[in-house]
C-alpha cells in the first residue's frame, strides 16, 4: 500500500493491525499525530479527522527534497486548529431559553437558581442559561413578578430602563408607554434615563414622560398574582383597555363617555367583571357574542 493510500486510511482511523505497522514506520508519522493532537484538544475527539490526505500532504514535508518547510508545518497546524476551535465554538453555543405568554394567560418560570418569575399575560422574558451562575440577568417585555434567590447581582432588563437586585421580591412592569416597578422584599435599584433610584420594600417607582415619580404602596403583592385588576380614579377608558386585554374581548363604548373610575374586576369570569366596572358607574352592559361587549349608559 503506498504513503497516500496509508495516510488516507490513518486519518479515517481505518488501519488494520499490520498497516498501523506500516504507518509508524513512516518517516513522518509523528509529526502527523502531532497535528492531529493539537485539533483535538478543542474537540475532546479522539477520532478527529481532518480533510484528506492531499490537503495535509501539501502543507508539509516534501519527501522528494529531503528538507523540511516549517513555515509550511505551522501553517498547516494553525489552519487544523482553527478549524479545532470553530469546532469547539459551535458546540458550546449560548442556550438562549425565551418564554412568552398570550391573551388571559398567566405563566410560572423556575429559573437556573430557583429564583422564581410570574409571567403575566402578553409579556415575553428570554435569557441564557449557559452562564446564568456567572451572569443573573434577563430581558422582560410586558410584565412579571420575582421571586429572585440570593446570590450575585440579578438585573431585569426593559425598554426603559433596568432594575438590579440581589435577593428580593418585585413587580416590574414595561408595556407600551408605562416603566413601572413594585419593591416587596429586600431592596431594588432602578436605572433609567443616566438615573438611579432605590426602592426599599413598600415602595414603588413609576417613569411617565420621561420623568419618574416614588410613592409609597400598601400590598404584599401585585393584584394581577390575585387575577385581579384594580384602579384609583383612572379614566374608563383605561378600564377598558384593561378589560379587553385579559378577556381577550372587543368592547363598545360611547366616545363622548368622560367618566373616572375606581374599584376592580375579576380576571375569571366576565360577567361579575362587567357588572363591576358598570353598575358603580350607573352603565349597562350587552354581551353580543364570545368576543364583543356593549356598554351604554343606562338611560339609553
Amino acid at each position: 500500500m503506498d504513503k497516500e493510500q496509508l495516510i488516507t486510511k490513518w486519518l479515517n482511523n481505518d488501519l488494520s493491525e499490520s498497516e498501523s505497522k506500516a504507518f509508524n514506520t513512516l518517516e513522518d508519522n509523528n509529526l502527523y499525530k502531532e497535528i492531529i493532537e493539537e485539533a483535538q484538544r478543542f474537540k475532546g475527539d479522539v477520532n478527529a479527522k481532518v480533510a484528506s490526505f492531499e490537503v495535509l500532504d501539501k502543507k508539509l514535508v516534501s519527501q522528494k527534497r529531503k528538507s523540511i518547510n516549517w513555515i509550511k508545518i505551522v501553517s498547516s497546524a494553525a489552519a487544523i486548529l482553527i478549524f479545532g476551535f470553530a469546532l469547539f465554538t459551535l458546540t458550546n453555543k449560548e442556550q438562549i431559553n425565551t418564554f412568552k405568554t398570550e391573551f388571559a394567560q398567566n405563566e410560572t418560570i423556575t429559573l437556573p437558581d430557583n429564583s422564581i418569575v410570574n409571567l403575566n399575560e402578553l409579556s415575553q422574558v428570554e435569557y441564557n442559561s449557559s452562564n446564568w451562575n456567572d451572569n443573573r440577568s434577563l430581558d422582560l417585555k410586558g410584565e412579571a413578578f420575582f421571586d429572585v434567590e440570593k446570590g450575585n447581582q440579578f438585573n431585569v432588563n426593559t425598554t426603559f430602563g433596568k432594575v438590579s437586585v440581589l435577593g428580593t421580591e418585585f413587580n416590574v412592569l414595561s408595556r407600551d408607554s408605562i416603566f413601572k416597578v413594585s419593591c416587596y422584599e429586600g431592596l431594588v435599584q432602578v436605572s433609567y434615563n443616566n438615573n438611579k433610584v432605590k426602592l426599599p420594600a413598600g415602595t414603588e417607582f413609576v417613569l411617565a414622560s420621561g420623568k419618574g415619580l416614588k410613592s409609597a404602596i400598601a400590598i404584599a403583592e401585585p393584584y394581577w398574582l390575585k387575577n385581579m385588576s384594580v384602579f384609583e380614579d383612572v379614566s374608563f377608558k383605561v378600564v377598558i383597555e384593561e378589560l379587553e386585554k385579559q378577556y381577550n374581548i372587543k368592547v363598545e363604548y360611547p366616545s363622548d363617555l368622560n367618566l373616572n373610575f375606581t374599584g376592580a374586576f375579576e380576571h375569571n369570569q366576565l360577567i361579575n367583571a362587567l357588572k363591576s366596572i358598570t353598575k358603580p358607574l350607573n352603565l349597562t352592559y350587552t354581551i353580543l357574542n364570545t368576543n364583543e361587549v356593549v356598554i351604554r349608559n343606562a338611560q339609553n
